[in-house]
């Protein structure tokens, strides 16, 4: 195999001098070289050899992928005394799931003829004008941002926060959006994002379920909602057994009990009401206030806060986020601070460091899933935050000077607008409106406006027969205003321009009810960088703190941090994917149909299943939209009763969260002291509920890191009693070209294709968890109120827009194309080669916890530290930190198992990379021998006092009983290429006792 593999990728050739065999110059850089015209050479040099295939391009983007050479994969397997990786891979995956063949793919193309041909793919979609709304808008991306930011691999190729000291940048950026969330929505506390709007309101109406104390089952929803987030409502109340009641807020009277509310503001037709006395009510019914608001109006519109909300979501899309045919957009979450421990999410908070400096880190942690699992409120473990980064970088390069004058044009235009349409004859709404109208036209007019609207490139929505909802943005332009005029004309001729109605109309403006009067975006971080010189500097200077991909290995396991290609990457600012209108008409979309159809047919042949759903657009959404399949399935069978779910002790904490919200029973299953699940105990749970079985989640190869040999037996077992068996996806990347999830039994898998498949991290979002589903789940994929996609019998949405966060589809799309089969194979053994390479460097040094029947592990490795903390007095944390001193991020910290951490290499690192972090491994084993030994203080050492930064090197005061240099330069690496943790380690507890979640004053930092 690796013989084949060598061939095909042109291995074994130094690629640094190919068509130059001798390494020697050719004539040209000779003269360059030398500065003179020509210079003799001893011997001639010889003609550069055509490849086999001349017509074909010889460029392959394998081998910039995957990071070993063949030689080093030859040392590698070496060392662990095999032949070839056709032989790692029979010894670690069971024969009894391997595939037999390659996987049915197109072959492998390099990066030029690819984008070419996305180019085509991309040109077959249409960039007409949106006004359709309904929460999506077109928007102005500073150039600043999206190339420092959006384009800018030191953001998107970071890891979620965890280890703040080292995630101190987009930490503050974090700050800045809740800040900015908090300011304008008037409420207390914000969190660091959701996944988008409708979610956000779901999750509002689960936390107002939790806290309300009315007893009621019942969810107020005004009619005047998006029909996205009614939908999305809809599907997650359903097997939680609450009832959605949808109504009119000018007539409910509260007759029935309700534990919680929800107003669209302005509403979905633009509408704005003055909501005071409906608030009232509602909280005199011991009701909870939900108010999801368009972030951009509350800088003229009095915030949710002021007139009584209890809690405010919306998206911040336009605030420089580009429409992407859905996403991916950063909604925001904003409640009281007395609701701060039910709060979704995750959630910044101020803290301070060992040397008592502020420092920033993820707050109120114990609400994680994996901690609280089956009590857990939410399964949400994914922020958006690359975009919401994005949008509180908007913030700060306009000010609240800027923002507001966007939306005072905004409001202008509207108004222009109206006044136009008067003149033209048609009947408006009669409430105040802010960017949307609701135009009344003739009967049987509808479609002339449509087809006109076309013939402008301009998209409107059709609300009824009767009327138009036109909403307009930021890029709106006079131009634009004389389309739509034109549109509205009809027969007639617009005899007046804009610049005319301007002139004889006055600006309008909201009644004083309705009108901010508070202000907003007082802190100076709003205040400050406003040139693009100043935005630029404190961009680097919030970069220069975070570890990312750029600065070196990340190795978490289950999260694999493999390399976001830019060939990857840079479709996803096209026009074509990044500017259409996530409700645009489908004949607009063609390019995005056909890259949707090819993409699913691909993970379809990759997983073995029959049909797939793009929509699900986190792993945890996955997760969910998976069982709720699973769930309607049963019942389209009549097994209503089937609502038990087994899950191992070992999995994901999202997975028992998921299950709960999806209506299921949670049924614990032990694991053997090898990890694996422990066959016994599920048989016994599964005999012991086999009327009542609904599913079995299990992660594959496991989550302690190893293919477990009976998972065929499992599967087996869980059909035969009924149930069906829901795989978690998480570590797909061990299993992509050698064995397939349904072909060994299992019914439904997400897929995280910000893992597996590329999509970048973002510093914890954004993420894609599709879903694929076995032939007889086919008919239940998610559907969606506003486009025909998923099953005749689907669930309802799980997310806001039809395919989720379409505009970063074509990241996968991308990798698989540009991998091939045998590419795609060759990064999953190579994964596999590089885990086991580090288990067996690091094997005498540290005990690996599990290792599967040939004393392998799968593409992960669990390194066991618990015994450090009875000889050395020292923690896995300890271990982590000090890590931080070698210039790496520390791999996965104390899950599955308490005092271990878990490795994940990827196949995208090199066996240089691997060999640095095993050698920085090595050394600080010897550093704890030093702690054991007596020579160094228990308390007072290397590994206690890590991260050393700075402040600490350089401070006129020098205590400890080992010198700066062994603190801050540990080894050669370092001292080439140093990253510095921006703060010393940081005291979680305190941040918790004392939490602040928004911009601290400057003097803090002082």
């Amino acid at each position: 195999m690796l013989e084949r593999s060598m061939d095909q990728t042109g291995a074994g050739v130094n690629h640094s001098t190919m068509g130059n065999p001798d390494n020697s110059p050719t004539n040209g850089s000779a003269s360059f070289a030398s500065g003179s015209p020509h210079v003799e050479t001893a011997h001639p040099v010889p003609r550069p050899s055509l490849p086999v295939n001349p017509l074909a391009y010889t460029d392959s983007f394998e081998r910039r992928h995957i990071g070993p050479s063949p030689e080093d994969i030859t040392q590698m397997l070496a060392l662990l005394g095999f032949k070839s990786l056709d032989d790692l891979i029979e010894a670690t995956i069971p024969a009894s799931i391997r595939m037999s063949r390659s996987l049915h793919l197109e072959s492998a193309r390099s990066e030029y003829e690819l984008l070419q041909e996305l180019r085509e793919i991309a040109q077959e979609n249409q960039v007409y004008r949106s006004f359709i709304g309904l929460g999506y808008y077109n928007c102005i991306t500073p150039t600043v941002i999206q190339r420092n930011i959006l384009e800018n691999p030191a953001w998107y190729t970071q890891y979620t926060p965890y280890q703040p000291e080292i995630a101190q940048g987009r930490l503050e950026a974090l700050l800045n959006f809740q800040t900015m969330v908090t300011d304008l929505t008037g409420l207390e506390i914000a969190n660091a994002s959701l996944l988008d709007e409708a979610t956000a309101a779901a999750e509002a109406m689960t936390m107002s379920y939790g806290v309300s104390k009315t007893g009621s089952r019942a969810f107020w929803v005004s009619a005047e909602c998006h029909p996205q987030t009614i939908e999305v409502l809809q599907t997650r109340a359903r097997p939680l057994g609450i009832e959605i009641v949808i109504g009119d807020h000018r007539t409910f009277q509260f007759e029935q009990p309700v534990f919680g509310v929800l107003l669209q503001y302005p509403a979905s037709d633009g509408a704005i009401y003055d909501y005071q006395a409906f608030c009232d009510r509602a909280h005199a019914a011991g009701a909870l206030v939900t108010v999801a608001a368009d972030l951009l109006s509350l800088t003229l519109l009095k915030p949710p806060g002021e007139f009584g909300a209890d809690i405010a979501v919306g998206n911040t899309q336009r605030f420089g986020v580009p429409l992407g045919y859905g996403g991916p957009h950063a909604a925001y979450f904003a409640t009281k601070e007395a609701f701060k421990r039910q709060l979704p999410g995750r959630l910044v908070g101020v803290s301070k460091d060992v040397h008592g400096h502020p420092a920033l880190r993820l707050a109120l942690q114990t609400r994680e899933q994996h901690i609280r699992r089956d009590k857990a409120t939410s399964n949400i473990c994914t922020a958006q935050v690359l975009l919401a980064i994005i949008a509180s970088t908007y913030a700060v390069y306009h000010g609240p000077q800027g923002l507001r004058q966007i939306a005072e044009r905004v409001h202008c235009m509207t108004g222009i607008l109206a006044e136009g349409l008067h003149k033209l004859g048609y009947t408006l709404g009669t409430e105040p409106y802010f960017d949307t109208l609701r135009v009344t036209v003739p009967e049987g007019k509808a479609k002339d406006i449509v087809r006109r609207a076309h013939s402008h490139h301009i998209n409107l929505r059709q609300i009824d027969d009767r009327s138009f909802g036109i909403s307009l943005d930021e890029t709106v332009s006079s131009d634009d205003l004389i389309a739509l005029f034109q549109i509205f004309a009809g027969e007639q001729i617009a005899h007046f321009t804009p610049e005319d109605v301007l002139s004889h109309c006055p600006v309008p403006c909201l009644p004083p009810p309705l009108s901010r009067t508070s202000a907003y975006l007082t802190h100076p971080v709003f205040n400050s960088y406003h040139s693009e010189t100043e935005l630029l500097r404190y961009l680097y200077r919030l970069q220069s703190k975070d570890l990312s991909l750029t600065t070196a290995m990340i190795p978490l396991g289950s999260c694999t941090m493999k390399l976001n290609a830019t060939t990857e990457m840079v479709p996803i600012t096209w026009a074509e994917f990044s500017q259409i209108h996530p409700f645009a008409p489908l004949d607009q979309t063609r390019g995005y149909q056909r890259l949707f159809e090819q993409l699913e047919e691909w993970l379809a042949e990759i997983t073995g299943f029959a049909g797939i759903s793009l929509q699900p657009n986190a792993g945890s959404q996955g997760e969910y939209a998976g069982l709720l399949v699973i769930r309607q399935y049963h019942e389209s069978r009549g097994d209503r009763h089937r609502n038990v779910c087994l899950i191992p002790q070992s999995a994901h904490g999202t997975n028992p969260a998921s299950a709960v919200m999806a209506g299921m029973q949670v049924v614990a299953v032990a694991c053997d002291r090898d990890g694996n699940i422990d066959l016994a105990d599920l048989k016994a749970k599964a005999e012991q509920h086999r009327d009542q079985l609904a599913a079995l989640m299990v992660t594959y190869p496991s989550t302690h890191g190893v293919f477990e040999e009976s998972i065929r037996e499992i599967c087996s077992l869980i059909h035969a009693c009924g149930g069906q068996v829901y795989m978690d996806g998480a570590n797909m990347n061990a299993q992509v070209g050698l064995c397939r999830p349904a072909d060994f039994g299992a019914d439904v898998c997400h897929l995280n294709l910000h893992k597996t498949f590329c999509i970048p991290h973002g510093g914890g979002g954004p993420g894609m968890g599709p879903i694929g589903v076995a032939a007889h789940l086919v008919p239940f994929l998610p559907r969606h109120p506003l486009v025909s996609v998923g099953g005749k019998e689907g669930i309802g949405a799980v997310s806001a827009a039809p395919w989720g966060s379409a505009s970063i589809l074509p990241i996968s799309w991308v990798y698989i194309a540009l991998m091939g089969a045998e590419g795609l194979r060759r990064a999953t053994e190579v994964a596999i080669l590089n885990a086991n390479y580090i288990a067996k460097r690091l094997e005498n040094h540290y005990p690996i916890l599990y290792k599967g029947k040939n004393g392998l592990v799968a593409h992960e490795c669990i390194i066991d530290l618990r015994q450090f903390k009875k000889t050395a007095e020292i923690e896995v944390d300890d271990i982590a930190k000090r890590l931080i001193d070698y210039g790496f991020h520390p791999p996965t910290v104390s899950w599955p198992v308490a005092g271990t951490m878990m490795v994940e290499p990827t196949e995208s690192e090199s066996k240089q990379e691997l060999d640095r972090f095993c050698d920085a491994m090595i050394a600080i084993r010897e550093e704890i021998r030093e702690i054991e030994a007596g020579k160094a203080d228990r308390q007072d050492n290397l590994l206690k006092n890590a991260p050393h930064t700075v402040f600490a090197l350089t401070t006129d005061e020098w205590s400890h009983p080992y010198s700066r240099q062994r603190a801050v330069y540990p080894d050669a690496w370092t001292r080439e290429n140093k990253f510095w943790a921006a703060v010393g380690r940081i005291d979680q507890a305190y941040g918790d006792r004392n939490l602040v979640c928004t911009c601290p004053s400057m003097g803090a930092y002082s």
